[in-house]
């Protein structure tokens, strides 16, 4: 082939892909989405790859002369496909199974064909006018007052990083002019959460400046529920220590048990503190994942208490089944947020009268137009389809649960209320009296080496239930994820994806039985 063979007429010239060979081109990627969907089933859900093999296998240097498309889609195949780990797998059980769909899948296309930069409102309002909204529709779905409005971002760290901005902000200590550093008058700033949290919170505190330190983990219940009572001692203490509470964030499904905690209760205690102290104390909800289940009436109370809280994120990329990204941050009041972030300068400042201006509202200044994927993908299923599918996704889950009650060697660590199924493997019993043989012959028959003896049983069984996790890694049929819950190594089998049928199902309780034969105790 010479230098120029296979190449588009406009490839050689000044201009962008000419429209002949942008239809010839668009259709052939439309035919290859459409065969990776169909075929994505047949393929293993992590990828096998070794670190580098993709970097290895790329040129070192940019091409200098233009390549032909047909070249770039046969690389897609041969280089980056193997190094896909298959999220849209409905075999994904792993973190929290997702799906982009096929309304949502279309919309990026046109949201990259249409290139809106939506940080003004004259910008493209469209991109701003439906960004408001979609946030609206989803505030509708999960039975929220119409005070409340949306802000769409990429993620639910960047939601919760600017929801802690503007708890910042509302403590009229002048953060936004006068920063953190350096001053003698600003007492040590405090959030509360979960011991169960997500580290975005943590992360948030340490972008706006509280640090690590500047956020407390409140213990949780035996269904792993942030503690109230143990919240309200904790912000007691902190104020006679001279700390100064700013926010309280709460989670509806946590990432390790999709616990939920109590926002009522949470409410109250940040209610009684900011009449004590005679300062607000904003109580922002972590939402990302469990929040769209409050889309179904019978599971609406996963948010009971949401009416007295100043912010929810919920990612529509998460359970409702758009393509990532997409979150979207509800708050009571935006002028928090434009207090806190509002800067306009001459080149950006225009007349255009009353509108929302949503660069305003963040640090961002480019904003893609996100709104769009949503916006297609809540028609495309509407309420109804909505629920539907999220009512299946629990029931699969149940179905999951009560196979794993019914295995000799599995247990329940906490009984599904939304769609993610927490197990671990059993203590062997042959290692179990193995120990306490161990103990008797030793002559240690007290109370504390049968206790150690107990233990070394239970690390033998999070160690193989490691092994088991690395096992089917390698098998790649499906994907778990894992985590440790009150010390104990545990499994995550997480439900969500529209593509995941009882077929696959069975498929994930037999390679978790095989995996469990195949990794015998040590």
């Amino acid at each position: 082939m010479t230098a120029h063979e296979g190449l588009d007429p406009a490839q050689s010239g000044l201009g962008d892909m000419d429209i002949e060979a942008f239809r010839r081109h668009g259709h052939a990627v439309i035919d290859w989405i459409a065969d990776y969907l169909g075929t994505i089933d047949d393929r293993p859900v992590l990828s096998p790859l070794a670190p580098g093999e993709v970097r290895d296998a790329l040129p070192a240097t940019p091409p200098v002369e233009p390549e032909p498309f047909r070249r770039l889609m046969a690389d897609l195949d041969r280089v980056i496909l193997p190094g896909i780990t298959h999220w849209n797998h409905p075999s994904f059980h792993a973190y929290f199974a997702i799906t982009g769909a096929g309304p949502g899948i279309l919309a990026e296309t046109l949201t990259a064909a249409l290139n809106v930069n939506g940080m003004l409102w004259r910008t493209s309002p469209s991109a701003t006018e439906l960004e408001q909204v979609v946030g609206d529709w989803l505030r509708q779905l999960l039975g929220m007052a119409p005070a409340w409005s949306g802000l769409l971002t990429e993620g639910a760290s960047t939601s919760t990083l600017l929801a802690l901005a503007a708890a910042r902000e509302r403590t009229d200590l002048d953060v936004r002019q006068r920063g953190l550093a350096g001053r003698p008058d600003l007492p040590p700033l405090r959030v509360y959460t979960s011991e169960q949290a997500h580290s975005s919170v943590e992360k948030a505190a340490i972008a706006l400046g509280l640090g690590r330190d500047g956020v407390r983990t409140i213990a949780v219940d035996d269904r792993y529920r942030l503690r109230p009572d143990a919240l309200a001692a904790a912000i007691e203490e902190d104020v006679r220590f001279g700390f100064r509470p700013v926010a309280i964030v709460a989670t509806v499904g946590t990432t390790a048990t999709t616990s939920v905690d109590p926002l009522q209760a949470m409410a109250d205690v940040r209610d009684r503190a900011v009449t004590e102290l005679g300062h607000p104390i904003w109580l922002h909800v972590d939402g990302a994942y469990g929040a769209a289940l409050a889309i179904c009436e019978e599971h609406r109370w996963v948010l009971d208490g949401i009416e007295r809280a100043d912010s929810l994120v919920v990612n529509p990329h998460k359970w409702l089944f758009t393509p990532i990204d997409c979150s979207v941050l509800l708050l009571r009041d935006t002028q928090a947020l434009s207090t806190a972030f509002s800067l306009v300068p001459d080149y950006l400042a225009t007349d255009d009268g009353e509108v929302t201006d949503l660069m305003d509202l963040t640090v961002q200044l480019g904003r893609r137009f996100r709104a769009l994927k949503l916006w297609m993908t809540l028609r495309y299923f509407g309420a109804e389809g909505l629920r539907r599918r999220l009512r299946e996704h629990v029931r699969q889950a149940a179905r999951v649960a009560a196979w794993v009650e019914r295995h000799p060697a599995l247990e329940l660590v906490v009984r599904p209320e939304m769609s993610t199924v927490v197990f671990r493997l059993r203590a062997d019993d042959a290692e179990v009296a193995a120990a306490a043989d161990r103990a008797a012959d030793t002559a240690a028959d007290t109370a504390a080496d049968a206790a150690a003896d107990r233990a070394a049983a239970l690390a033998a069984a999070d160690e193989r239930s490691r092994r088991v996790l690395r096992w089917l890694d390698e098998d790649g049929r499906i994907l778990l994820s894992g985590t440790v819950l009150d010390g104990r190594h545990v499994l995550r089998l997480a439900l969500g994806n529209l593509r995941t049928t009882d077929d696959h199902l069975e498929r994930a309780c037999a390679a978790i039985d095989e995996a469990v034969a195949a990794v015998p105790p040590r």
